[in-house]
């Protein structure tokens, strides 16, 4: 994963695409500042491709958010900025799960682990995670587990 975002990086540069360029370089900082914490505790391979993919959703995030804002103050050159960035970052994402798979996933979590009460919340969303890195929108996922363990 680290080795195509370099890669793209340079094949950015090359092409002068500054939105594609700003983004990477966006991204592989926040890989570094990363890969620093991962050091003070004593991780010297830097963080792992499961960890890039989260930090790429949480950018991804944040670009939801940062569009909602700029469309509602009606800054849409900023929006069209932010969901051009938003594009980039989704596009070294894994294809994401529509909310009909979602659900049959967490059916299925729910029933392997065997669980009954809101209690056995945190073993569902654990196997979630374990199984589905970067694949699926985990708050949804959380709802469906909740409102299926509530019944």
């Amino acid at each position: 994963m680290r080795t195509k975002l370099s890669e793209d990086l340079k094949t950015a540069l090359r092409a002068k695409d500054q939105r594609k360029l700003a983004t990477l370089r966006l991204i592989l900082a926040a890989i570094k500042d990363r890969d620093i914490a991962a050091r003070s505790e004593d991780r010297m391979g830097g963080v792992s491709d499961e960890e890039i993919l989260g930090i790429l959703q949480k950018m991804s995030k944040q670009r939801d958010e940062s569009l909602r804002l700029y469309e509602e103050a009606g800054r849409l050159d900023l929006a069209e900025q932010e969901r051009e960035e938003k594009e980039i970052v989704e596009s070294y994402l894994p294809k994401q799960m529509s909310e009909d798979e979602i659900k049959k996933c967490c059916e299925d979590v729910v029933a392997e682990v065997g669980a009954e009460t809101l209690k056995d919340m945190g073993k569902c969303m654990g196997a979630l995670k374990e199984r589905y890195p970067g694949q699926m929108n985990f708050s949804k996922a959380s709802a469906f587990v909740r409102d299926r363990l509530q019944k």
